[in-house]
C-alpha cells in the first residue's frame, strides 16, 4: 500500500500533520475534526468549538455520537486512499 497519509491528503480537505492526516467538517451547528493515525490505523473524531463558542475546547466524540453521513464520508475517503475503510469502525 502507498504511504497512507500521502494518499489520504489527496482527498478533499485532508492535510498531513506529522504522523496523522486531519480534515474538518461542518454541518448545521456542529463542527468536527477527524484524524487518521497511520501507525495505529485508527480514526479519532473531535467536536470543535463553533464561532459562537470561541472559548470552548475540542473534545473527543465517541463514534455513536458522530452523524452517520460523516462516518460514511470518512470511510469513502479512506477507501479512495486505498486504506481499509473498516479502520474507521475500530474502537480505541
Amino acid at each position: 500500500m502507498r504511504d497512507p497519509i500521502a494518499a489520504l491528503v489527496k482527498q478533499e480537505g485532508w492535510r498531513a500533520e506529522g504522523a496523522a492526516a486531519r480534515v474538518h467538517y461542518e454541518g448545521g451547528n456542529d463542527r468536527y475534526a477527524v484524524e487518521f493515525y497511520a501507525e495505529t490505523a485508527r480514526v479519532l473524531y473531535w467536536a470543535v468549538p463553533t464561532d459562537d463558542d470561541e472559548g470552548g475546547t475540542a473534545a473527543p466524540v465517541p463514534r455513536d455520537g458522530v452523524p452517520d453521513p460523516l462516518r460514511r464520508r470518512v470511510r469513502e475517503d479512506l477507501d479512495e486512499a486505498e486504506i481499509d475503510p473498516d479502520v474507521e469502525r475500530r474502537e480505541l
